[in-house]
């Protein structure tokens, strides 16, 4: 019997180490995917490509059960394509820590657990960005085009530059000319 890792996390920015910490130990290999737990098996590539490393005996590894899903119904889903196939789910850490060969209570309260939390994250930052706005306070990426810049992708597209050129040479991002172009348009 081996031991397959699966490693969620749900964007680029977000940090894996502390799953690898725990799963690279005791899985013969570990995949690794950034991408949302909303996702239905089929579209998680890594998650598939696990799933072909499994043999019979083995068993997906997560360190944490909402690894396979971030709400019930998605994680309901993922939990009984792989109990149809016949793959066992190995959880490390959380209320459903053990191994798993078909659906109980433990796993769907898991699963449960895991929405709410999700939610509760979500909650509590709209909370805190609704009070920094109250504050005067506006949250998100600074403004990466300045008047400076502004003023150098209106007078090049005026030359007749190519959006990517302008990009280029501006140090900017393509979407962020089209952005600006649009903003200048609608002024």
């Amino acid at each position: 019997m081996a031991l397959i890792g699966l490693v969620r996390v749900s964007t680029d920015k977000q940090n894996t180490k502390r799953q690898r910490d725990a799963l690279d130990p005791i899985c013969l290999k570990v995949f690794e995917e950034k991408v949302s737990g909303r996702l239905a098996a089929g579209d998680r590539p890594a998650l598939l490509e696990a799933l072909t490393h499994i043999r019979d005996g083995d068993m997906l590894t997560v360190q944490e059960f909402d690894r396979l899903g971030r709400n019930l119904l998605e994680g309901l889903i993922v939990l009984n394509d792989l109990f149809q196939l016949g793959i066992a789910v190995k959880v490390l850490e959380g209320i459903a820590a053990g191994e798993h060969t078909e659906r109980s209570l433990i796993l769907d309260l898991a699963l449960a657990l895991a929405e709410d939390r999700r939610r509760d994250i979500v909650r509590k930052t709209n909370n805190g960005l609704g009070a920094a706005r109250r504050r005067g306070r506006i949250g998100g990426r600074r403004p990466v085009v300045d008047d400076d810049k502004r003023a150098a992708i209106l007078a090049r597209r005026r030359r007749g530059e190519s959006i990517r050129t302008i990009a280029a040479g501006v140090k900017v991002s393509v979407g962020v000319v089209h952005k600006t172009l649009a903003a200048a348009k609608d002024s």
